[in-house]
């Protein structure tokens, strides 16, 4: 938690300084997509320090509202987009800023799965846990897709489901038509995993050399 609000806490300060130093608010809106990235780890942390029998109760309809903010943590990595030179700030600075961003959303994310995944093991088991995984991280790299290039938001599921709905079944019954829908969710589902992965691992081995 300490390590995650310093690392939060770099993002917020280089894009302040930017502010202050250009008069201007272009990259402010990564302070929103941090903020919709903080609430599915709220989430998850919240189900986590739940007493047993309310986790139990909450786990499936809170779960379901996880799963469906869950994207906009990883979304963050495609700001990139909104990468190239601009007037008053040198370019690596943009660069920095941008990456400290994608980086916290990305380990927000995965803070937030392995949560999940450990409350849906310790109430199922590791194959049902790890399947969990997958589906979240494939149906996350949809949704990046959605967000991205649909524009659409977490929200819109209330706010104007039928036509979420009617581009999600489009692309279902027709997928031959949007190769770039499913290029995009193939290589982010692969892509997270293997850094899900990777994080996991890598705190395998942290654990293993400390005993």
């Amino acid at each position: 938690m300490l390590v995650l609000g310093a690392s939060l806490a770099l993002s917020l300060a280089l894009i302040t300084a930017r502010v202050f130093v250009t008069h201007r608010l272009t990259f402010v809106f990564l302070l929103w997509n941090l903020f919709l990235a903080l609430i599915p780890f709220g989430i998850s942390t919240m189900l986590g320090v739940a007493a047993g029998p309310v986790r139990r109760r909450l786990l499936l309809p809170v779960g379901a509202v996880w799963l469906l903010f869950f994207p906009n943590a990883p979304y963050i990595l495609t700001d990139l987009f909104h990468l190239e030179p601009r007037p008053g700030v040198p370019y690596w600075y943009d660069l920095g800023l941008i990456l400290s961003c994608a980086w916290n959303g990305l380990m927000l994310a995965y803070a937030s799965l392995l949560e999940m995944q450990r409350l849906v093991q310790r109430r199922l088991n590791t194959a049902l846990g790890w399947a969990f995984v997958m589906t979240a991280l494939v149906l996350s790299s949809f949704g990046i897709y959605l967000g991205r290039y649909l524009r659409w938001n977490s929200w819109d599921v209330l706010t104007n489901p039928l036509m979420l709905f009617y581009d999600i079944l489009d692309r279902v019954l027709h997928p031959f038509a949007y190769p770039r829908t499913y290029g995009v969710t193939v290589l982010f589902s692969v892509f997270l995993l293997l850094g899900y992965i990777t994080i996991r691992q890598l705190g395998r081995m942290s654990n293993d050399d400390g005993k």
